[in-house]
């Protein structure tokens, strides 16, 4: 029976008799067969019936990200729109009303003290602000009004600051009905770091008092 399951000939005898040595031979074939055939049945059963694995960890639960309910209802009544009519600012300070010549003194004290380069620039009430036509025959990107012209040139080395107020009033002799605007430099860094008014023309009606700027 060895020899048939490994699948090497059967040898009960060497050749047929007639005692009915082939009969034996095909009754055992037919035994083992039968035999092979159900251990595979059984082996398929087993397989069949074993358990199966189950998971007992608990799945991800999953976490759904929920947008804050946002409302300013009652804080829109404590909000204020800025006019836009008739009320342009100009650079630094323009939340503020005109800086007196005390004030002034001060800015030009700590632009001194700094360390920073002073200069003086104006530009008459109709030119002082940037347009958005570009003027033609000019260098790429330029549009009119955004420079204005400058006051002599920058005070290198002005560690004097009455020096700078003199020439904001001379500077303001000249041109009265120009806005006049004092502007400081960073050698270092190589950046403008101030830049406010310090004239206004006479009359103008561009801006607001402050408490008629926002509504």
């Amino acid at each position: 029976i060895q020899e048939v399951r490994s699948g090497r000939p059967l040898h009960l005898c060497q050749r047929p008799h007639a005692h009915g040595c082939s009969s034996v031979y095909t009754l055992v074939a037919q035994q083992t067969h039968k035999a092979a055939a159900m251990a595979q049945v059984m082996v398929q059963s087993s397989a069949a019936l074993a358990p199966t694995r189950v998971s007992l960890q608990k799945p991800a639960s999953r976490t759904v990200a929920v947008a804050p309910r946002v409302c300013n209802g009652k804080a829109a009544r404590q909000m204020m729109v800025w006019s836009p009519v008739g009320n342009k600012f100009f650079e630094t300070f323009s939340y503020l009303p005109p800086l007196s010549e005390n004030e002034i003194a001060k800015q030009v004290d700590y632009i001194v003290n700094n360390g920073f380069i002073p200069s003086l620039e104006f530009a008459e009430a109709e030119q002082a602000y940037a347009g958005t036509e570009i003027t033609r025959l000019s260098q790429p990107g330029y549009y009119d009004n955004r420079y204005w012209t400058m006051w002599k040139l920058p005070m290198f080395g002005c560690s004097d600051p009455s020096q700078v107020l003199n020439e904001i009033t001379q500077c303001t002799k000249a041109f009265p009905n120009a806005y006049i605007r004092l502007v400081a430099f960073d050698n270092v860094r190589q950046v403008q770091c101030a830049g406010f008014l310090v004239h206004r023309p006479a009359g103008v009606k561009d801006f607001l008092p402050t408490d008629k700027r926002s509504v």
